[in-house]
């Protein structure tokens, strides 16, 4: 599915470079949390940033926004670490080991900067700030190649959905597929976003929501643990080819925000106060 730090990523971004408004930024996020906080990892991050520390109340993401903009941050590129493949988080640090138990992360273009959001109670999401030094550099995936990947993948998805019986034994298939890739497919995405991302964020939520119905058993049932492990195995280069894409969509995306020329960003700049009391 899309994830925070993707929306985090693109509508920062589009902010950033005058094509969204701050309240805007606040709204997209309000798909993922009602309430959203942030705090710092370090005494030094908190000051400069002016957010809490960690361990404190967490700070308002409002806050956070204006804090990026001073520190000269430019946009923001989304990581989707898995065990195996950490590409864009550098070496171990407390950064990279936050981003793989959560399964994402922004890394900030401009800064020294990157964001972990992690669930800490029910409708509550918070965002801890990184310093990670120097960002290390990723390999670009274009767009096109990442969705030739994609369309065979789904291909290959809708085999193994076959094979494994799965329409057999699970009633309603169709409409559970459907109603997953609704619900991934709600996250909101600024005005101006290329069609071929939005094209190829969609396409992935179908095959993601595809494999994740393969992944599970079937309602009553459940598999030997050499059979489970054959299917994980048959999934594993189908999963990496959903996150590989949506990747390279969203950093379309930021390319093409950032290409833009900065607008005066007088009116982008300005946080509802009922925004602000929020978030």
């Amino acid at each position: 599915m899309s994830t925070p730090s993707a929306t985090f990523a693109v509508w920062v971004s589009a902010w950033l470079n005058g094509s969204a408004a701050a309240d805007d930024v606040l709204d997209s996020l309000g798909h993922w949390a009602e309430l959203h906080d942030v705090v710092a990892v370090d005494g030094q991050t908190a000051q400069s940033l002016e957010v809490p520390l960690r361990g404190q109340a967490g700070g308002q993401v409002a806050a956070l926004l204006a804090a990026l903009r001073r520190a000269g941050v430019t946009g923001g590129r989304l990581v989707l670490p898995v065990a195996g493949d950490v590409r864009g988080l550098g070496g171990r640090s407390e950064f990279a080991g936050s981003a793989l138990h959560a399964g994402e992360a922004v890394v900030l273009h401009g800064a020294p900067l990157g964001l972990v959001p992690e669930p800490i109670a029910d409708g509550v999401l918070r965002w801890t700030v990184f310093d990670i030094g120097d960002a290390p550099a990723v390999e670009h995936v274009p767009l096109g190649e990442s969705e030739h990947e994609l369309t065979g993948a789904m291909r290959v998805a809708a085999g193994v959905l076959t094979e494994l019986g799965v329409a057999k034994h699970r009633a309603g298939v169709r409409e559970e597929i459907t109603a997953r890739v609704a619900h991934q497919s709600a996250a909101p995405w600024p005005e101006g976003t290329p069609p071929r991302a939005l094209r190829v964020l969609q396409r992935a939520n179908e095959v993601s929501a595809i494999l994740h119905l393969a992944s599970e058993d079937a309602p009553g049932g459940a598999l030997s643990s050499s059979s489970a492990r054959r299917r994980a195995d048959a999934l594993r280069p189908l999963f990496d080819a959903v996150r590989i894409a949506r990747l390279a969509a969203v950093d379309e995306a930021v390319r093409i925000f950032s290409d833009r020329p900065d607008k005066e960003h007088s009116d982008t700049d300005h946080v509802d106060k009922d925004h602000a009391d929020k978030r």
